[in-house]
């Protein structure tokens, strides 16, 4: 079973950058979007950014300007640079694999925690 393994999670002062990334275990096929969600306690699951097997990118108001997807095809591995980073974005980020066919993935999350 392939999973999504994130990595670059951590404590960060409000204003400072961190960067995340997320690459499969595996082979994964059919590979269409792959993307960042965010979950801060008490809140639902939301959109950060993401970007398309063509490249094309689409980013949740809140973060545009500051935070920049990409992604290595070739390994299908996809990264988020975040800068100017608030205290309201402490939380949990998911990657996930969106498939032209087949189910989706997601990985377990990596804590992104901004102190004041």
């Amino acid at each position: 079973q392939v999973q999504l393994v994130e990595s670059g999670g951590g404590f960060v002062q409000a204003g400072g950058s961190l960067g995340l990334s997320c690459e499969p275990s595996g082979t994964i096929f059919g590979v269409k979007t792959m993307g960042w969600y965010r979950q801060a306690p008490g809140k639902q699951r939301e959109l950060v950014a993401d970007i398309s097997s063509d490249g094309s990118t689409n980013y949740a108001d809140f973060v545009k300007g500051r935070f920049t997807i990409s992604r290595d095809k070739a390994k299908n591995t996809v990264y988020l640079q975040m800068n100017s980073l608030k205290p309201e974005e402490t939380a949990v980020y998911y990657c996930t694999v969106d498939r032209y066919f087949g189910a989706d993935y997601w990985g377990r999350g990596t804590q992104v925690t901004v102190s004041a």
